[in-house]
């Protein structure tokens, strides 16, 4: 039986959400809270309970405002113009998008106030807005960053079920380097006995080098709490057979450290063999100096 889908609107105070660390972004902008891509291993989900509601992959609330205080925010004489990044928490080009188009909205904001941003998706509605994001580019930095974890479909299938294609992820990336965004692979999470072969690896890091990415940014899976139970349930139904394995390593939130000096030896030589940038912010410097 299909589970119901609810899209319900909520009206926000601020649009912009300030972060306690500068990472090297200062800004959040959420459009949505939930998110149907339903990413198994979302740190978010536990999110929604600060609405009284468990059903993070299914009920989504649209910020009917958005817009209107985005504007507020940015045409504020104390903006001073930093880095807003994008769907930091929940994907602005999910399904729901496709029908409330509050992106191309808060791009011609973007564009009227000369505010640089970091867009990241897993999601070709994206190109949609090609050309608002070009235009942006041509003003200030932009940075276009498509998640992607595995080139086996019938994986990410299971893992990330309302994504685009692997494949089409990286048409994204290799339509976007036309214009003066930069461009970034972000393999995260990288998800231990079942996205963290070495052939696995090959494959994306060949992708990337023929889309031109300006850089990868690679992170293993962290759990904790609503996701920890959650993903450990979707572990055993689905994969059963790394069931065990999967708890012995992940004891704690994170993967051990011999787990991660192997994994990473592995990825940086990769990453080295098709001359892969590992700089996230150096586009950024040369664009905002």
């Amino acid at each position: 039986m299909t589970e119901k889908i609810s899209n319900n609107k909520m009206d926000v105070k601020s649009a912009l959400t300030k972060l306690k660390r500068k990472v090297p972004y200062g800004w959040d902008l959420n459009i949505y809270r939930g998110c149907r891509h339903g990413c198994q291993y979302c740190y978010a989900m536990y999110s929604h309970q600060y609405l009284g509601n468990d059903r993070f992959f299914n009920d989504i609330y649209v910020k009917e405002n958005v817009v209107e205080q985005l504007e507020k925010e940015l045409s504020s004489d104390n903006w001073k113009r930093e880095i807003i990044n994008i769907g930091g928490v929940t994907d602005s080009y999910q399904p729901v998008e496709a029908h409330y188009r509050l992106m191309p909205q808060i791009l011609k904001l973007l564009i009227k106030y000369r505010t640089p941003a970091i867009i990241s998706t897993k999601s070709k509605l994206i190109l949609r807005d090609y050309d608002l994001i070009d235009e942006l580019s041509r003003i200030t930095y932009v940075n276009v960053a498509a998640t992607i974890t595995t080139m086996d479909e019938a994986v990410r299938e299971k893992i990330e079920p309302g994504g685009s294609k692997s494949l089409e992820r990286f048409g994204v990336l290799k339509e976007f380097r036309k214009t003066n965004a930069s461009t970034g692979l972000h393999v995260m999470p990288i998800i231990p006995y079942i996205t963290d072969s070495e052939e696995n690896f090959d494959k994306m890091f060949a992708c990337a080098a023929e889309c031109g990415v300006h850089y990868v940014l690679p992170g293993t899976l962290y759990l904790r709490g609503t996701t920890y139970k959650n993903f450990m349930s979707f572990i055993e139904k689905e994969f059963g057979e790394v069931q065990m394995d999967f708890k012995k390593l992940y004891k704690t939130g994170g993967a051990d450290k011999d787990y991660k000096t192997t994994l990473y030896e592995m990825v940086n030589r990769l990453r080295d063999k098709y001359c892969l940038s590992s700089s996230y912010t150096k586009p950024m410097k040369e664009k905002l100096r």
